[in-house]
C-alpha cells in the first residue's frame, strides 16, 4: 500500500483535491441555488434533485469543458509550435524523443505499440483524441445545463421558454464559455513565459534552477 500511494501520489493528491472541492462547490451550489428558488417563487428541491439541475449542471461541466479545451490545444500546438527558452516546448533545433518512430520490440512497450494498422495509428494521437472527446461531452453538458437553468430562470419570471437554437443564438452560454476560456488561454501563456525566467527546484514543469534562460524544454 506505502508503494502504491508513493507511486501514484500525484494522481492520488489532485483526485482528492478534486473530490473535496466537488464538495464544496455542491454544498455552496445547492445553497445558492435555494436562495435563488426562494427568490423566484419556486418550491426546494432536494440535494439529490439538485445534481441534475441546470444549475449544477452549468457550473460544473462550464469548468471542465475549458480546462479539456487547453489541455488539448496544449498537446497538439506543442507539436508545430515552439516559445524559446521555455519548460513547456519542444526544441525544434534537437531530436526530440517525442518524436521518434515507435519501437514494438522496446522493453515495456505498450501493447498498441506492438499492433499495426489503425490500433497504432490511433494509439499514436490517443491523449489527442482522449481530451477532445471530453471536451466535446462537457461542451454539450454545459450547454444542456446552462439552457435548462435559463430556462427556468424564463418560467420563475413568467416567460416562455427558449428553444435550444434560440439560446445557441443568444449571449448567456457563450458569455459562459467564452470567460472560462480566456482564464485557461492566460494560464497558458503565464507559464509558457514564466518558465523562460523563473525556476521551481524540484518541479518537473520547470527547468533545472541552472539552466540558462535560453535552454528549451524541461
Amino acid at each position: 500500500m506505502k508503494k502504491f500511494i508513493r507511486d501514484n501520489s500525484l494522481s492520488l493528491t489532485f483526485a482528492l483535491l478534486f473530490a473535496v472541492s466537488m464538495a464544496g462547490q455542491t454544498f455552496f451550489g445547492y445553497k445558492e441555488h435555494l436562495k435563488e428558488l426562494s427568490e423566484g417563487g419556486a418550491d426546494p428541491v432536494s440535494v439529490l434533485q439538485y445534481l441534475s439541475s441546470g444549475h449544477f449542471l452549468q457550473a460544473t461541466f462550464e469548468n471542465w469543458e475549458s480546462e479539456f479545451l487547453q489541455m488539448a490545444l496544449l498537446v497538439v500546438l506543442t507539436i508545430f509550435l515552439q516559445q524559446k527558452g521555455s519548460s513547456e516546448s519542444k526544441d525544434f533545433d534537437t531530436d526530440e524523443p517525442v518524436d521518434r518512430e515507435p519501437d514494438p520490440l522496446r522493453r515495456g512497450a505498450p501493447w498498441p505499440v506492438r499492433q499495426s494498422g489503425w490500433i497504432l495509428a490511433a494509439y499514436k494521437h490517443s491523449l489527442t483524441i482522449a481530451l477532445l472527446l471530453l471536451f466535446a461531452a462537457s461542451f454539450a453538458g454545459h450547454f444542456y445545463g446552462s439552457l435548462e437553468d435559463e430556462n427556468l430562470q424564463l418560467r420563475m419570471a413568467g416567460k416562455p421558454a427558449e428553444s435550444a437554437s434560440e439560446y445557441l443564438a443568444g449571449s448567456r452560454f457563450w458569455f459562459e464559455s467564452f470567460q472560462n476560456w480566456q482564464s485557461e488561454f492566460l494560464s497558458i501563456f503565464a507559464i509558457i513565459i514564466l518558465s523562460i525566467f523563473l525556476r521551481q527546484n524540484g518541479s518537473s514543469q520547470s527547468k533545472p534552477v541552472d539552466a540558462p534562460n535560453s535552454e528549451t524544454g524541461e
